[in-house]
């Protein structure tokens, strides 16, 4: 397997294992959502997090650059 589709694959594990604990939470706090929303929400989440690690890791390299 290649290191894209390992990667891809984690992406969608983390996101599935993300909206069942955003839906969780919502039906123990009695504020129901749909599983698609906490989908859609752990997409977000995801999302923005790739794009700060992106950025983290951008700015580690031009810091040390000589």
């Amino acid at each position: 397997m290649t290191d894209t589709r390992r990667r891809w694959r984690f992406v969608w594990s983390v996101r599935v294992l993300l909206a069942l604990a955003l839906w969780l939470l919502g039906q123990a706090l009695d504020r129901p959502a749909s599983l698609a929303a906490c989908s859609a929400s752990a997409a977000l989440l995801i999302a923005v997090g790739e794009v700060g690690d992106g950025l983290r890791r951008r700015l580690r390299v031009r810091r040390h650059r000589p």
